[in-house]
């Protein structure tokens, strides 16, 4: 499964200097609207130390991470769902990603031109209106051509009403994703993009980074919705340097983990997933799963062939393994079992599959 989450905001809020901090690239930066025109495309490895110790216990060199897309989409004005800024090209860019990292200017400076406010939560509204207008258009677009499609075949009927009442929360100018009555399976093929999941990520001064009543406040602008307080940058400044030194310079500032890595933790738990690992002499993986997938579900991440001949998983949890020393230290002293087809994957579990094809 391949994660992509779209970086979106107003111009000048921070969001190509954390992109180009999250994916070590370098996209154009500068003080002045639509510095981004075509969206920048960065992939990312998901930080997991346990594949070089899997690694070390089966003799292999290659290690092959889970990744993340991150693309860099131009500021967003008021007026982008009707083309200000060259809106329509860049909410297009959008559609494609599986979630919205929503970048927010939490900081003061005089030389840096907006086309927002200095108020995070009116900057959030002015995005999350284009957004909703987008939709609205794509909703009224679709309407009628599925009201005349539901008078000759009654079992779209409830598709139909929940378009109704999709256009209904957006005329509110709500988000669909806050909506719990709406149900999204119905609404997949049109790609809206506000029934994307959204991080907020309010980007504050580095001086500010260990304010807690500030980053409360900040947080509650937007929940129930994940929100993450970084300092884009102070993320550019761990650009290049040693893990060392780079845990050095976060707890300088009082953080424990960068902003990649808490992003792609609050990208995980609001899209629901979860990795799971595979391990041998060829190479060691982690594979990018739904939380709640079955063991063949899981298998069928690797091959679609796994996952139609499926026979049995035989699993073994991480820390057993690296506890055992060895995979057949932990067989010998029962740690791996044998699970069927109606098993659980745990984010823990080091899992070899049997097929028949």
């Amino acid at each position: 499964m391949s994660l992509s989450i779209g970086i979106v905001g107003l111009p000048n809020v921070g969001k190509s200097t954390l992109f180009n901090a999250l994916t070590d690239a370098n996209a154009l930066i500068a003080n002045y609207p639509f510095a981004t025109i075509e969206p920048n495309t960065g992939v990312v490895p998901v930080p997991d130390e346990r594949l070089e110790k899997l690694a070390k216990v089966f003799k292999t060199e290659k290690i092959v991470p889970a990744t993340v897309k991150f693309v860099d989409i131009a500021g967003l004005v008021a007026g982008a769902h009707q083309g200000e800024g060259l809106g329509n090209q860049f909410l297009a860019h959008i559609r494609a990603c599986n979630a919205i990292c929503h970048v927010v200017r939490a900081f003061e400076d005089e030389n840096v031109q907006n086309k927002g406010t200095s108020d995070p939560k009116k900057d959030i509204e002015i995005i999350n209106t284009e957004l909703v207008l987008a939709d609205l258009a794509t909703v009224n677009k679709r309407l009628p051509v599925l009201e005349k499609e539901a008078k000759a075949d009654p079992k779209l009927k409830p598709i139909y009403d929940n378009l109704l009442t999709t256009k209904k929360i957006l005329e509110e100018n709500k988000l669909i994703i806050s909506a719990p009555q709406i149900n999204l399976e119905y609404l997949t093929d049109l790609f809206l993009l506000t029934a994307k999941p959204v991080i907020y990520v309010f980007n504050v001064d580095e001086k500010n980074l260990n304010k807690l009543e500030n980053n409360k406040n900040l947080s509650a602008i937007v929940e129930p919705s994940e929100a993450i307080i970084i300092s884009a940058k102070l993320e550019d400044e761990l650009r290049g340097l040693d893990e060392t030194d780079r845990q050095e310079l976060l707890e300088s500032y009082g953080q424990k983990e960068s902003g990649l890595v808490q992003l792609i933790h609050a990208a995980y738990k609001t899209l629901g997933l979860q990795s799971f690992l595979t391990a041998g002499e060829k190479e060691v993986r982690a594979w990018t799963i739904n939380r709640g997938a079955t063991a063949p579900q899981a298998a069928g991440a690797i091959h679609t062939d796994f996952e139609r001949g499926f026979i049995n998983a035989q699993v073994v949890t991480y820390q057993d393994l690296i506890a055992a020393g060895s995979l057949a230290a932990a067989r010998a002293v029962g740690k791996v079992r044998t699970e069927g087809k109606a098993y659980i994957v745990q984010p823990d579990d080091v899992v070899e599959f049997r097929f028949n094809v």
